[in-house]
């Protein structure tokens, strides 16, 4: 039985993908298109990792829609105006109501083809009440009350922060990885929020950082 899986291409999904892998595990990665400003580069990432980690029990990438344009209207995830610079706090990127949308299409989809878990890489650090444990328990015994089969929703990193989790990545293709809000080309920009948060997780985690960004053009390695 396959474990069905968030998968954004960034860090945290992408280690979580390998640790499952490693475990044995059939995987049924998803990516969500929402219609944010990122995303072509995400999709990127994530085929060129599903090809590095290529496997038996990893099946291909499902797509599926869940658009917010309509909700988000003018909002920094949708024109890339305004984007959270290098010195916001992560209450600077938040998505109201990301998370409960991107689980409801996925959860719905396992139940649909019968697979029973859905893991995400949430972290222990995340500041936002809709990336809590409790939080992803409500929406479990909404599904199961809802339909059947029943289905557990797991989050095997949520005890853990993301210099812990880069620490066990081990031979993880992390130079693969796209975690950047305001994409400058194919590049990450180096100076929105979630670059920040990069360059700074790969640093205390003692790896050497592969990524290029655009603003000093060069692979950083600081």
């Amino acid at each position: 039985m396959a474990v069905g899986l968030l998968f954004s291409g960034g860090l945290d999904s992408t280690i979580l993908l390998r640790q499952l892998l490693c475990d044995g595990q059939q995987v049924q990665p998803f990516y969500i298109r929402a219609g944010l400003d990122w995303e072509s580069m995400e999709i990127a990432a994530a085929e060129q990792i599903m090809q590095a980690l290529r496997s038996p029990r990893l099946n291909s990438l499902v797509m599926l829609q869940m658009p917010v344009r309509d909700l988000y209207a003018d909002h920094w995830s949708t024109t890339g105006n305004n984007v959270p610079g290098y010195g916001t706090t992560d209450e600077a990127v938040f998505l109201p109501g990301r998370n409960g949308l991107l689980v409801h299409k996925a959860a719905l989809w396992c139940q649909l083809h019968g697979i029973e878990q859905l893991a995400l890489a949430v972290l222990s650090a995340n500041p936002f009440r809709d990336a809590r444990v409790e939080f992803f328990q409500s929406l479990q015994q909404m599904f199961n009350a809802g339909m059947a089969p029943s289905i557990e929703i797991v989050c095997p990193f949520a005890h853990l922060t993301k210099r812990q989790v880069i620490q066990q990545a081990f031979d993880c293709p992390l130079h693969l990885t796209f975690s950047c809000l305001a994409p400058s080309g194919s590049l990450h920009c180096g100076h929105c929020n979630k670059c920040a948060e990069r360059r700074g997780a790969l640093r205390e985690a003692g790896r050497t950082d592969h990524t290029t960004y655009a603003i000093d053009g060069k692979v950083c390695t600081k």
